[in-house]
């Protein structure tokens, strides 16, 4: 299991990442896309690790990428960042919407703060960022959007009704966009990973929920972040020209 090497599949496209800071699916994808020759920009809440992100970023490719920190259960902390694009850039090729927020708790013990939590960052920033990057997108006559959903969209799982409500609604979500999008030569897709190991989930999912999740793995481990990264790269690429409305599973689950 190798990293790959780079082909080019995103040579001078401007790339948003949301979410990038950290270890998990975010930065990788950004690592990826920016080896792919994309002109990256990344945002995330998290300021500090949203820096060290930029200047990981930075040391790959020689050029300091644009960070802009976002909430994006704020709308003008959204606007703000999709003008910074502009700005800066002109255009918006690429966006990837990576913004989530997990948790687990029993359907009759959730508070509503609870699922308002989940569903404000998972599925309405998800949307608040397609609709903002649309209008980009529109205006220049193309573009790509990946959204992140999860298997759990699909799936049943004990704890999870308000993560799984809002990936499913996610893949909706992304259906129903690339069908008014496509007019415009704007695809939208999304990957739907199943178990992707980094240290932020390890730090809030039990060994053994995690030992079960793993067994369910045909390959018997989970992915790699940049495998799931691997997928978001293609479905941003002139590779996957004819797909658009799609959720691909990033899983090795047993059939």
């Amino acid at each position: 299991m190798n990293h790959p090497e780079s082909h080019g599949l995103l040579a001078g496209k401007v790339t948003l990442v949301t979410a990038a800071a950290g270890a998990g699916i975010g930065f990788a994808t950004a690592r990826r896309c920016a080896e792919e020759g994309a002109v990256v920009v990344v945002s995330d809440r998290h300021e500090r690790r949203l820096a060290a992100a930029a200047a990981e970023l930075a040391g790959l490719t020689g050029a300091e990428p644009l960070a802009v920190p976002c909430d994006v259960t704020a709308q003008e902390q959204v606007d703000a960042l999709f003008a910074a694009v502009a700005e800066r850039h002109g255009r918006l090729d690429v966006l990837v919407n990576n913004a989530g927020l997990g948790g687990t708790a029993p359907l009759a013990e959730m508070a509503d703060e609870q699922w308002h939590a989940v569903l404000d960052v998972t599925l309405t920033g998800t949307m608040r960022c397609t609709r903002a990057a649309l209008r980009q997108m529109i205006a220049q006559g193309g573009g790509a959007i990946v959204n992140n959903a999860s298997v759990i969209g699909w799936r049943a799982q004990a704890g999870q009704a308000h993560y799984a409500a809002a990936k499913a609604g996610v893949m909706a979500l992304t259906r129903c966009a690339a069908i008014e999008a496509a007019e415009h030569g704007i695809r939208v897709n999304a990957v739907a990973p199943s178990l992707a190991m980094h240290p932020f989930l390890a730090k809030v999912t039990s060994d053994e929920l995690l030992a079960e999740l793993t067994a369910r793995e045909a390959f018997g481990r989970s992915a790699e972040p940049w495998e799931v990264a691997n997928v978001i790269v293609f479905l941003a690429s002139g590779y996957s020209s004819y797909m658009t409305g799609e959720v691909v599973s990033v899983s090795s689950q047993h059939a």
